[in-house]
């Protein structure tokens, strides 16, 4: 950081006035630091019980398909999966949290009253492996979310805490630095301005008192 260190009142009250930025933007800097590293501990919260759901209905889905591959058969399940559309109802916005750009997911999935397969050529198997993979779906969009935020909530934490560094190991130094050395030069003109007044009062009063005896001399005389 380029600072002028010319030791002048003005020039002190800018570098001043700056210091008292710095150390403002450092507070903030570094109060934007916890609260996103609040969330982060949050989201790894979450998203560790998210995981478990999630490994939990895979579980689930997987049990459900095999029952459901005994019950109609392998090859009539991969008929039936072919009729099975690709969801596309996801809609994504952004809000924003200190400064990130957060994603947030939406997903309303199509109702519809026809099932991709025959009730009377199936059995519940195929229904309950339907209904245990649309749960992971679900499990899979909110873990999505999760880590997506927490991926851009950490990236955000290392830019700001760049930030308080710089500002607490290098801005704010050097202008305490240029401030102590101005402080101290202008403290030093002030010693030799009010030594050099005494040098001229005392001159001034001597020749004032010269001045004086010289009229009472001539008084006198």
């Amino acid at each position: 950081m380029d600072i002028d260190r010319s030791p002048t009142k003005g020039n002190l009250m800018k570098i001043e006035k700056t210091l008292k930025l710095s150390r403002s933007g450092h507070s903030l800097m570094d109060r934007k630091r916890l609260i996103l590293m609040n969330e982060i501990v949050t989201l790894v919260e979450k998203a560790k019980k998210v995981q478990d759901d999630l490994a939990e209905a895979y579980e689930d889905a997987y049990n459900q398909i095999a029952l459901a591959e005994e019950a109609v058969g392998i090859f009539n399940l991969q008929e039936i999966s072919k009729g099975i559309r690709i969801d596309d109802q996801i809609n994504i916005k952004v809000r924003s949290i200190m400064g990130s750009e957060i994603p947030e997911i939406n997903h309303k999935e199509k109702k519809t009253d026809k099932l991709p397969y025959s009730l009377t050529e199936t059995s519940i198997e195929v229904d309950r492996t339907r209904l245990a993979f649309e749960k992971v779906k679900e499990l899979q969009i909110q873990l999505a979310e999760i880590e997506n935020t927490a991926y851009r909530l950490a990236n955000n934490i290392q830019k700001t805490q760049k930030r308080v560094n710089a500002l607490e190991n290098v801005t704010i130094p050097q202008l305490e630095s240029a401030q102590r050395e101005i402080n101290n030069e202008l403290e030093e003109k002030e010693r030799e301005e009010f030594t050099r007044m005494k040098a001229v009062k005392r001159v001034l009063s001597e020749k004032d008192l010269s001045e004086n005896e010289r009229m009472q001399d001539l008084t006198n005389n």
